[in-house]
């Protein structure tokens, strides 16, 4: 299971809870002292954030989980691709005071590119001031999370019902509506389940809550339609809903699996509360996690089983001085001892285990194997990369129709890059070998020369610290940085001719002819790019899609050469050297000596499309956008608005409830509320819009949220423009727009830029 969620959603803080509740803490540490388990990296702690995910298994009555801890801040989203990859199930966390975010929905969408089958919301941090139930759970149907968000439980803002009418943030207990049953916390963070009556006038009077308690009027309707959203996914329940005079009646134990089927089918979507700093619906979120989410063996794939051949997954490839290589495995099929020999059957090359941990964050533990399904870490893999298959043989006739090579992880396209300068001579083997070493633990960043210059791209300014800072700290190499630059694309420009199809060479004195045809044209604006090939469409002499070249299982036959050939093209223009974006190729036919290798194709590719490419001339050049949020109060409304503009963004537009997000769904498209429970505002007092708020949120109400995109070149320094505009009370939020292209004028500003005009 993993934690995805924005940016200060409180996913560290809910590990932190999660592993104390299981007692494998004795004292939860905390972000603001850089105390937490997750969070070791000296940057991490430093500047309060999750940097990279952390794996760490955690035992709970009956279950035994493998929990990964993920960073929300987009320029470490690779994170995130390589955690929702190899993840059954996920707890979405959302700010009760922001609702959805622009990160939420960015992650969601990587959950859903994976095909991660059930998810979890926890709508987290309800003990702030202006945080609202109500709210946070409506944001999921307004930004199309899921037409069904079934509230299993509710939060109890205080048990005392002056809190209430003096507006008083907090939390003080949960209602399990499943369960149908109050739970309590005390000042010192104990619990107590107090079981709720089972008719409707024992309700009204229950001792659990004083007279006159506002959550009382809300319980028995949040039950009745949870039940009967339940039963409109089981035939079963709406049969026993039928034959029963109160909903109250229907035990637990009766609902669960019900819910757990619906959910396993992602026919609801269940959604928890509560607070992890206060350690608050902890428990719940672990018992749900083990009632609804999916196991390994939910979700098996073709082949696989407890006693199949061994094949596990690549997800994570960190380094350790002490310790070397570490690559985080997921076990798919079989079960792996210590000291086994592996195939990678990505690159073809045999590895050797030399031991097996359980990683507890920085803490690790020995173990003899791994079985099925199990997240572990394998020490002693030299030529292993995130994404790649391993295997212990390759597979035999038996298994033929089951592929080898397991689904690999997308890396995001990189938006911005700086050069790498060696102090000295003597630094530049120690620094190229550093950038190699840091690209194989985070393939989303990327190293590549141009003319004569060592590039490092990253996805994003704060990506590109992180990686300066691993660099001196980690690999203690003496070099310096040159200035940002956002990485720009080109486009083809006019559709080439036919061209030439031949390419001759001369090898061990004989000459050599290699035919590879390809067509050469701009993708259509009907056509989905493949970002596996960074924005291009590249397609096989079946008209499918061509898988990259690292994807191949056996890396020496034809078509895996071809696709090197082309990817090199691809990734630098004869025009401007910078990589293309939203070009269609299509490999017609090919055919070489049958006394050459197959690599020659790589050789005789590459020169056949460079040669297409340059003849097409330079085409239109694309720039990165971010989009960006922007709250800020309503007397520097104009001067943000004023700066956007003279930096080339637009504004979208401007919003007065400042936990309105940003986005590019229309939130009048939001999914219907029939048939739905929607949460009074009643039931969180402090929240902007409740009736007894009255006037504690007149200062938030002043302020203003401000919807914009921009390109990514005027907004590097967007944090410092922004505190000198607003007297330092603006915030933001930045998340990619992906690749727009640009006017004539700009594009003069760009060759400038690059040297190129």
């Amino acid at each position: 299971m993993a934690l995805v969620a924005h940016i200060d959603s409180g996913k560290t803080t809910l590990t932190e809870s999660i592993l104390h509740k299981s007692e494998y803490l004795t004292v939860p540490g905390s972000v603001d002292t850089g105390s937490t388990t997750t969070d070791f990296l000296p940057a991490e702690r430093e500047r309060g954030i999750t940097i990279q995910s952390a794996s760490i298994p955690v035992k709970w009555k009956k279950w035994f989980f493998n929990l990964i801890d993920t960073p929300g801040h987009a320029d470490f989203g690779m994170e995130v691709e390589s955690a929702s990859r190899v993840v059954d199930g996920a707890v979405v966390l959302i700010d009760s005071v922001e609702g959805v975010e622009s990160q939420t929905k960015g992650v969601w969408k990587q959950l859903d590119r994976y095909n991660v089958p059930t998810r979890m919301i926890f709508l987290n941090k309800l003990d702030r001031a202006g945080a609202s139930f109500s709210s946070a759970y409506s944001s999921l149907l307004a930004h199309r999370f899921h037409p069904r968000p079934l509230p299993i439980t509710l939060p109890v803002a205080s048990f005392d019902v002056n809190d209430y009418s003096q507006a008083k943030p907090g939390i003080q207990g949960v209602v399990d509506l499943v369960r149908w049953e109050a739970l309590k916390w005390d000042e010192e963070g104990g619990s107590s389940t107090h079981p709720l009556p089972l008719d409707e006038q024992g309700v009204a009077s229950a001792s659990v809550f004083p007279v006159g308690h506002p959550l009382i009027k809300h319980l028995i309707p949040a039950r009745n339609s949870l039940l009967e959203n339940l039963a409109l996914c089981s035939d079963d329940l709406m049969e026993q809903l039928l034959e029963t005079p109160s909903y109250l009646s229907v035990s637990g134990s009766d609902i669960i699996p019900h819910l757990r089927k619906a959910t396993l089918r992602n026919e609801v979507l269940p959604v928890l509360c509560g607070s992890a700093m206060k350690n608050i619906g902890t428990e719940l979120v672990m018992n749900y996690v083990g009632d609804l989410l999916a196991s390994p063996m939910d979700v098996r794939l073709e082949g696989e089983s407890t006693n199949a051949p061994l094949r596990m997954l690549a997800w994570k490839v960190t380094w350790d001085k002490r310790k070397g290589w570490m690559t985080f495995v997921r076990i798919y099929s079989g079960s792996l001892k210590s000291h086994s020999t592996l195939v990678n059957v990505t690159n073809g090359q045999k590895e050797k285990v030399s031991k097996l941990i359980l990683l507890y964050a920085s803490q690790a533990e020995e173990v003899d194997n791994l079985s099925f399904g199990s997240v572990g870490v394998l020490l002693g893999l030299k030529h292993t990369r995130t994404g790649d298959t391993l295997m212990a043989t390759r597979a035999g006739p038996s298994s033929s129709k089951i592929p080898t090579s397991l689904r690999s992880i997308v890396p995001p396209p990189p938006v911005i890059s700086a050069s790498v300068m060696p102090n000295s001579h003597a630094d530049a083997q120690p620094v190229e070998d550093a950038l190699h070493a840091l690209a194989r633990t985070d393939p989303s960043v990327r190293v590549d020369d141009q003319e004569g210059q060592k590039l490092v791209h990253g996805l994003g300014a704060l990506h590109l610290e992180i990686v300066e800072g691993r660099l001196r700290d980690e690999w203690q190499v003496n070099f310096e940085f040159g200035a940002r630059r956002v990485s720009y694309r080109e486009t083809l420009g006019a559709a080439p001719g036919p061209g030439n199809s031949t390419w001759s060479t001369e090898i061990a004195g004989c000459a050599v002819s290699v035919h590879v045809s390809l067509s050469v044209s701009n993708l259509d604006s009907t056509e989905q790019n493949d970002p596996l090939w960074d924005g291009n469409l590249v397609l096989g002499p079946d008209g499918k899609r061509l898988p990259p070249p690292d994807s191949y299982e056996n890396q020496t036959e034809p078509l895996a050469n071809i696709a090197r050939g082309i990817y090199n093209s691809l990734s630098s223009s004869p025009h401007t050297s910078l990589a293309y974006s939203h070009v269609k190729i299509c490999v017609k036919s090919f055919k070489a000596p049958q006394e050459v290798t197959s690599s020659v194709y790589v050789s005789a590719t590459g020169a056949i499309l460079r040669e297409r490419l340059r003849a097409a001339g330079m085409g239109s050049l694309m720039e990165p956008f971010i989009k960006l949020k922007i709250a800020v109060l309503e007397d520097s409304i104009g001067k943000v608005v004023k700066d956007l503009s003279e930096s080339g963004g637009e504004v979208l537009d401007l919003d007065s409830d400042p936990t309105a997000g940003a986005g590019e769904e229309d939130l009048n498209n939001s999914y219907p509320t029939d048939g739905l429970y929607i949460p009074s505002e009643d039931i969180s007092p402090s929240s902007a819009s409740s009736a007894f708020a009255g006037a504690a949120n007149t200062a938030r109400s002043s302020k203003r949220t401000v919807n914009a995109v921009a390109p990514l070149s005027r907004m590097l320094d967007y944090s410092t423009r922004l505190r000198a505009l607003t007297g330092g009370h603006g915030t933001f939020e930045m998340s990619s727009a992906g690749f727009k292209e640009v006017p004539g004028t700009r594009k003069s500003e760009i060759l400038r830029e690059i040297g190129k005009a």
